[in-house]
C-alpha cells in the first residue's frame, strides 16, 4: 500500500504545479494507485470542504490563488494609459487581486467592459500581483439581474425585482456565493441562453435585506449598471488637486454674482449677475452674467478623472443619495462655487436689448467670488418685497436686477414660442433613517424661471461662439415628434375635447396652443404629459440639428460641467478656441467625438430610468401601508391588458389590468387608445377621471396594481366570483366581434 500523502503535502504540491492540478495527476505525482485513490478523494474532499481548495470540474487550485488560465473582465486605462483586468472569480479571503493586461502587437483589441480568456502569470515586486495574455476574446459581459434570492434545498432561486419580468433564474449551491433566503443580490447568467428550463445565473454580489431603508436606490444603481465606486487611482488624483490661481485669468471677484438653487442642492456650479447697460446705443438694455466652474481645470484631456467622468456620462440624483460625476472634492468643494471663496469659472457676458433679444456676448476665463449662496425660496421671497437677512443687502445690486432682466427674457420667450410644458414635479422627503415621510410636488416659482432663462441664453451664446470659431463640440438636438407620435397626441386631445391643428408644418406655436387651451382644466396635467410622451428625446451630437423643443438654431450644453460630461467637453473647445491655455480640446477628443455623443446620451438615459425607477418603488413603498384604500385619477394610458392610471395625490402610475374593470369582454381599439365594452358600450380612454382601490404596491418593483371602482362617477359592476372582466368563456368570441363593430362605430362618429 502506497503512503497517502499529508495535506500539506498536497497542497504545496498544487501550489507549486498550478497547471496540473486534476485528480489524477496528484494521483501520479505521489504514485497512488487502484483503490488507494478512495483515500486520495477522501482528503481532497475534506481540503475542499475546509475551503482550502477550490474544486473545478476535476481539478483542484489553492483557494487564494488565480488558476492559470481565467476569465477576466477588461477595466478602462488607468492614468497612465495601462490595462488593468477583474478575475470573474475570486473566492480568496484576501482583496481581489490586480491584474495586469499584456497584449501583444498581433492581438485583437479589447475595450472595457469585455469578457477575455487569458492566461496569467504571477509577478513579484509590482503594484499587481498577476500579468495576463490573452487566448481568446469571450465577448461583452453577460446578462445581469437584481432580484431576491430565495433559497432551496440545492441552491436557490432568483426572483427578478424588475416590473413586467417573470422569469425566474435558477442558481446552483457552489453559484449562490452564501446568500440568504430573502437577500437581495446580481447575479449574472452562466451557460447557454437557449437551455431548456430555467436560465442559470450565478451571484456575483449580495446587497442586503431589500426592505432596508435607503435600499431602494441601491437597487436602482446596481439594476442600471451606475458606476458608484470611484477606482483608486481617480481617488489620488482627485484628492492631489490644489485650488485653481489667478495666472492667465481676468478678476471678476467685484462682480455682484450669486448662486440660486435648490434648497438641498449637492453643487453650485453656476453663478449669475444683471445691470443695467451703461451703452447710449441700448437704451432699457441690460448687461447679464453667467459665471459657470471652471471644471477642465481640475479635469485634464485622458487623465483618470476624464476617463471615469466621460465613463459615467453624468451625475445620477436620487432621494436619499447623488451618483456623482466627478469625486466629492472636486463636485462638492474645489468646483462649487461657495459662498465667499474665490472660484475659477468660464463666464460669458452678455448683452441684451429692451425686448430681451441678445446684441452681443463675450467669454472670459476668471475668478469669481460669489456674493451669497441663496434657494430660489429665498431670492423669490425677497423679489416678492419680503427678503430675509441675507437677501436685503442685495436687493438693489442683485436681486432687483435679476428679476428685471428676467421680465426682458420672459418677453422675447413669448415671442419665440419655445414649448410651454408646465410639469409639476415630485418631490420624496424622507425620514432620517430613509423611510418615506411625505410625497409632495415641488413648489415652482418665477426664480427658477429667471435662471432657466439665463442658463438658455448662455448655451445659446456658447453654440454660437464655438460655430464662430469653427471649433467642434457637442450640440445639445432635439428633432420634432414624428407623425405616428403627433397622431396619438391629437387623439388624446381630442379625447379630451381639444384640437391639435392637422396640415401644417408643425411649429412649438401650435403644441403651446393646446397646452394653453388645457391650461386649468381637468385635463391640464393629461395634456402636458401626453404632449411630452409626443416629444422625441433630445440627444448629444457633433452635427448641428437644432432645438425643436426650445425653438432654437444653436444649443449646447455649457452651464453644468460638474454633473455632464457634454458641457466639459463645450468648455475644453471654448478653452482651445481662445487659447486660454493647454487644458483645452485634445485631438483625442476630436477623434471620439462622435463616440462620446453617443455614449453620454446612453448614461443620461440611464440615469433618467434609474431615477424614474427609484421614485416609482419610493411610491410604492409611501402606498404600501394603504393598500385597500380608495384614490381618484385619471386614465393615463390604454393598452390591450389593461389601462394606466396616474392618481391625483401622488402623481405615482398604477396599472388598472383588464380582468379588473368589468363584468364584459373589453375590445381594444388600437387607433382610439379606448377599451369599449363589449354589452355596454363603456368607452375607457385617455383622459377619464375614475375612482380605484389600491390592490397592490410592491416597493421591490415599484408596482402599484388597481381596481376600478368608479368611471366618470358611474360604478362598475363586479364580475364573476367578485372578480372584473371575468366574461364566460363561451362568450368570449361573440363578445369579441360586438366589441369590434362598436369600435368600428365609434370611429365614425369620431371622424363625423
Amino acid at each position: 500500500m502506497v503512503q497517502i500523502p499529508s495535506r500539506q503535502q498536497i497542497l504545496e504540491w498544487i501550489a507549486d504545479n498550478p497547471d496540473a492540478t486534476a485528480k489524477r495527476d496528484i494521483a501520479k505525482a505521489f504514485g497512488i494507485k487502484g483503490s488507494d485513490r478512495i483515500e486520495l478523494k477522501r482528503v481532497l474532499r475534506e481540503l475542499e470542504d475546509e475551503g482550502l481548495l477550490e474544486r473545478r470540474r476535476r481539478h483542484y487550485r489553492d483557494h487564494e490563488k488565480l488558476p492559470p488560465v481565467s476569465v477576466v473582465e477588461i477595466l478602462p486605462p488607468d492614468a497612465d494609459g495601462d490595462i488593468f483586468a477583474k478575475p470573474m472569480e475570486w473566492q480568496g479571503t484576501a482583496p481581489m487581486p490586480r491584474i495586469l493586461f499584456a497584449p501583444r502587437k498581433a492581438d485583437p483589441a479589447v475595450g472595457a467592459g469585455e469578457r477575455v480568456l487569458v492566461r496569467l502569470t504571477e509577478v513579484e515586486g509590482e503594484d499587481y500581483q498577476y500579468q495576463a495574455r490573452l487566448m481568446r476574446r469571450i465577448g461583452t459581459a453577460p446578462h445581469r439581474v437584481v432580484g431576491i434570492f430565495r433559497k432551496e434545498t440545492e441552491g436557490g432561486r432568483i426572483v427578478p425585482i424588475d416590473k413586467g419580468v417573470d422569469r425566474e433564474w435558477r442558481v446552483l449551491a457552489e453559484a449562490a456565493q452564501g446568500a440568504q433566503d430573502g437577500e437581495l443580490v446580481e447575479a449574472e447568467q452562466i451557460g447557454s441562453r437557449n437551455r431548456i428550463g430555467l436560465p442559470q445565473a450565478r451571484i456575483i454580489e449580495r446587497l442586503g435585506d431589500p426592505s432596508a431603508p435607503r435600499a431602494v436606490s441601491l437597487i436602482a444603481i446596481h439594476q442600471h449598471g451606475i458606476p458608484d465606486d470611484f477606482p483608486d487611482a481617480v481617488m489620488a488624483e482627485a484628492d492631489a488637486q490644489k485650488p485653481a490661481t489667478m495666472k492667465g485669468r481676468e478678476d471678476l471677484r467685484d462682480l455682484p454674482l450669486v448662486t440660486i438653487d435648490p434648497v438641498d442642492a449637492r453643487d453650485h456650479d453656476d453663478a449669475v449677475a444683471a445691470m443695467p447697460d451703461d451703452d447710449p446705443r441700448n437704451e432699457g438694455g441690460m448687461i447679464l452674467w453667467v459665471a459657470i466652474a471652471d471644471v477642465a481645470h481640475y479635469v485634464r484631456p485622458q487623465s483618470a478623472l476624464d476617463m471615469e467622468a466621460r465613463h459615467r456620462g453624468n451625475s445620477t440624483y436620487f432621494p436619499d443619495r447623488v451618483v456623482p460625476m466627478l469625486p466629492d472634492v472636486l463636485s462638492g468643494d474645489l468646483c462649487s462655487l461657495h459662498e465667499g471663496v474665490d472660484r475659477p469659472v468660464i463666464a460669458v457676458r452678455m448683452r441684451i436689448d429692451a425686448q430681451g433679444n441678445k446684441i452681443g456676448h463675450d467669454f472670459h476665463r476668471g475668478m469669481m467670488n460669489s456674493m451669497a449662496s441663496l434657494s430660489y425660496e429665498q431670492a423669490q421671497t425677497a423679489a416678492d418685497g419680503t427678503p430675509d437677512e441675507q437677501a436685503a443687502p442685495l436687493m438693489d445690486n442683485v436681486i432687483r436686477p435679476l428679476f428685471a432682466a428676467y421680465e426682458l427674457l420672459k418677453a422675447a420667450r413669448a415671442r419665440r414660442q419655445p414649448l410651454d410644458l408646465d410639469l409639476p414635479e415630485r418631490r420624496i422627503e424622507l425620514t432620517p433613517d430613509g423611510r418615506v415621510k411625505s410625497v409632495a410636488f415641488r413648489d415652482r416659482f418665477n426664480a427658477h424661471r429667471l435662471i432657466e432663462e439665463f442658463m438658455v441664453l448662455a448655451n445659446v451664446a456658447a453654440a454660437e461662439e464655438l460655430t464662430r470659431l469653427r471649433r467642434p463640440l457637442l450640440f445639445r438636438v432635439h428633432e420634432e415628434p414624428s407623425p405616428e407620435k403627433l397622431n396619438a397626441l391629437r387623439d388624446v386631445a381630442e379625447a379630451s375635447g381639444f384640437a391639435l391643428a392637422k396640415g401644417q408644418v408643425l411649429q412649438t406655436s401650435h403644441l403651446n396652443r393646446l397646452l394653453a387651451q388645457a391650461q386649468g382644466t381637468d385635463f391640464d396635467e393629461l395634456i402636458n404629459v401626453s404632449t411630452l410622451r409626443s416629444m422625441t428625446q433630445a440627444y448629444y451630437n457633433a452635427e448641428n440639428l437644432g432645438h425643436f423643443g426650445l425653438a432654437l438654431k444653436n444649443y449646447a450644453h455649457f452651464t453644468s460641467p460638474i454633473r455632464r460630461y457634454s458641457d466639459l467637453i463645450v468648455h475644453r473647445a471654448l478653452i482651445s478656441g481662445h487659447q486660454w491655455g493647454k487644458d483645452g480640446l485634445s485631438a483625442q477628443d476630436i477623434e471620439t467625438l462622435e463616440d462620446t455623443a453617443q455614449h453620454i446620451s446612453d448614461t443620461e438615459r440611464r440615469s433618467m430610468a434609474a431615477e424614474r425607477d427609484t421614485t416609482d418603488r419610493y411610491l410604492a413603498a409611501y402606498l404600501a401601508d394603504r393598500v385597500g384604500s380608495e384614490f381618484t385619477g385619471r386614465i393615463s394610458g390604454v393598452q390591450r391588458f389593461g389601462a394606466f392610471v396616474k392618481l391625483d395625490e401622488t402623481g405615482a402610475d398604477g396599472l388598472l389590468p383588464i380582468r379588473e374593470i368589468g363584468n364584459e369582454y373589453f375590445h381594444f381599439d388600437r387607433d382610439a387608445q379606448t377599451l369599449v365594452g363589449s354589452d355596454s358600450g363603456t368607452v375607457i380612454g385617455i383622459g377619464q377621471r375614475v375612482t380605484v382601490r389600491l390592490a397592490e404596491a410592491i416597493p421591490t418593483t415599484g408596482g402599484l396594481t388597481l381596481e376600478l371602482v368608479e368611471l366618470e362617477g358611474r360604478s362598475i359592476a363586479r364580475g364573476p366570483q367578485g372578480r372584473r372582466g371575468k366574461s364566460p368563456r363561451r362568450r368570449d368570441a361573440q363578445n369579441a366581434k360586438a366589441g369590434e363593430a362598436r369600435a368600428r362605430k365609434l370611429r365614425r362618429i369620431r371622424k363625423r
